[in-house]
């Protein structure tokens, strides 16, 4: 009769570490905060047949005059001329798919690693176990070398200053006399307050949990 090879154990990590990052109610709250702070910003956009309105471009006068009139364009149009450059940087990194995997591996590593995950979760690597200070430490260095010393930061740079070039062409030659600058503050303000405001409050108030322990 053969031998009875013996079980080798494994480890389940949902029992033994909890519900996946996915499941936790932090991680959850954000995703639902953070899609609906979109959803509020995209709904304040400026109709696109009023920016590409032929009869209200003019040459400005003067440098002066071509700032002024980005100001009070990106007034007008922020969350437009907000979508336009997010929408260079898509269309850059989908034509660059490798660069694409690498930010979205290094994103990931932030959430998995540090953002979301629980503290009681320890990251064991070889049989070593990893306090919170090494892995921030660990993903600082990692993020800068992926930015600053591959494709990736110099791809998002020249994504970036193609959408501030096509923004800022717009706004100059642009005439802002017949948008309604008076009531922006209130009526435009949806998607720049996730962007500043809303979103960091969001992330704060979802990764608290896991990061209050860290510190």
């Amino acid at each position: 009769m053969a031998a009875t090879l013996p079980m080798i154990p494994i480890s389940n990590p949902e029992s033994e570490s909890g519900a996946p990052i996915a499941a936790t109610p932090a991680f959850r709250s954000f995703l639902s905060r953070l899609s609906a702070t979109v959803r509020h910003g995209l709904s304040q956009r400026r109709p696109w047949s009023e920016i590409l309105d032929r009869s209200s471009f003019s040459r400005p006068d003067s440098l002066s005059d071509a700032v002024s009139r980005i100001r009070n364009n990106f007034s007008y149009f922020r969350v437009n001329y907000i979508s336009l450059i997010a929408l260079s940087l898509a269309l850059s990194l989908l034509s660059h798919p490798l660069s694409l995997l690498v930010l979205l591996a290094l994103i990931a590593a932030w959430i998995l690693l540090y953002l979301f995950r629980p503290s009681d979760q320890p990251v064991v690597i070889g049989g070593r176990t990893f306090s919170d200070r090494e892995i921030l430490g660990i993903l600082v260095v990692v993020t800068i070398v992926v930015v600053f010393l591959t494709s990736v930061g110099s791809l998002l740079i020249s994504a970036l200053l193609v959408g501030l070039a096509v923004v800022c062409t717009h706004g100059a030659f642009r005439m802002p006399e017949d948008l309604f600058l008076d009531d922006q503050d209130s009526s435009n303000a949806g998607f720049l307050s996730f962007l500043g405001g809303a979103a960091s409050s969001t992330a704060a108030a979802a990764a608290a949990p896991a990061v209050a322990t860290r510190v």
